[in-house]
């Protein structure tokens, strides 16, 4: 099992110097997320090969590694031209990950929840001509359902990965979107079963709950999704009932600490999940 950091709320350390700074804050792998000298968020990826080769030397040097690296894309957008620049932002995506020594990328469906058929139709189009690339450097791929995606419920996420009927595409529970995917974390564990290779973990709270008007968004009835990444305890995630299934699972994949909320403290904060995810893992893989 790896423990990973997103250093997101670290996006203004300097590329070379972020595997030291991962190191002191207690990792030992790091989930290369969207930052904008490397992938940005929906644009072509910036990072150049020498970059690359420099970047490996530091990790190297510094005892970290790269568990995965997540890029964001519009590849399951209803709009034929967004779908097809995200094709080709996703093709450098994959080699710089292939580059970098990385035999795993995690990401999510995108698309459109208002239309989710032709969103749908859109992301079989790419996953046809990214999945011969996935396959020719053997990366793996995990998806999830992400709030304002086509797919935000966990049971049909699973159900459309099981559907891609390829060994090297996964699940991905994402623990601050546990009220978006359907309050139901153990029911889809074990439905995704050895499908879940990777978690994200941060706390949330539950927008769903009393009358409805727990959060009051203006104008009334706007289509937003609501959460947060808060550190574990914050919010009202069971993350005791989430790591008892996922070791009843059998889960040996990559935790990652995913909290963007505090970046005032960040170290603090990526110190004390380490702390949390540490105790976690510890009560419930060593029974």
């Amino acid at each position: 099992m790896k423990i990973a950091l997103d250093p997101y709320m670290f996006r203004d350390v300097p590329l070379l110097e972020l595997p030291a700074l991962v190191a002191e804050l207690g990792y030992e792998w790091i989930e290369l997320s969207p930052r904008d000298d490397v992938n940005p968020f929906f644009l072509h990826p910036r990072i150049d090969d020498a970059t690359v080769r420099r970047f490996r030397r530091e990790l190297s040097a510094a005892g970290v590694g790269i568990s995965s690296v997540l890029p964001l894309y519009k590849w399951s957008s209803p709009d034929e031209d967004e779908r097809q620049a995200a094709v080709r932002y996703w093709k450098r995506a994959i080699q710089i990950t292939a580059d970098l020594g990385v035999n795993a990328m995690n990401s999510e469906f995108n698309g459109r929840p208002e239309k989710a058929d032709r969103s749908e139709g859109q992301f079989w189009r790419s996953l046809e001509e990214l999945l011969p690339l996935f396959e020719r450097e053997g990366i793996t791929l995990a998806l999830e359902p992400h709030p304002d995606d086509f797919i935000e419920d966990g049971h049909t996420a699973v159900d459309l990965i099981r559907g891609i009927n390829s060994p090297l595409v996964s699940f991905l529970y994402c623990a601050p979107h546990t009220f978006h995917q359907g309050d139901d974390a153990p029911g889809i564990l074990r439905h995704a079963g050895g499908l879940t290779t990777a978690v994200h973990l941060a706390d949330t709270f539950d927008h769903t709950a009393s009358s409805g008007l727990r959060y009051i968004v203006n104008p009334p009835g706007s289509a937003v999704r609501i959460h947060q990444h808060l550190d574990i305890g914050q919010g009202e995630v069971d993350f005791d009932e989430l790591f008892r299934e996922l070791a009843a699972n059998g889960f040996d994949g990559t935790l990652v600490s995913s909290v963007f909320a505090w970046e005032e403290r960040a170290k603090e904060s990526a110190r004390f999940m380490r702390e949390q995810i540490d105790a976690y893992v510890k009560k419930n893989w060593s029974r």
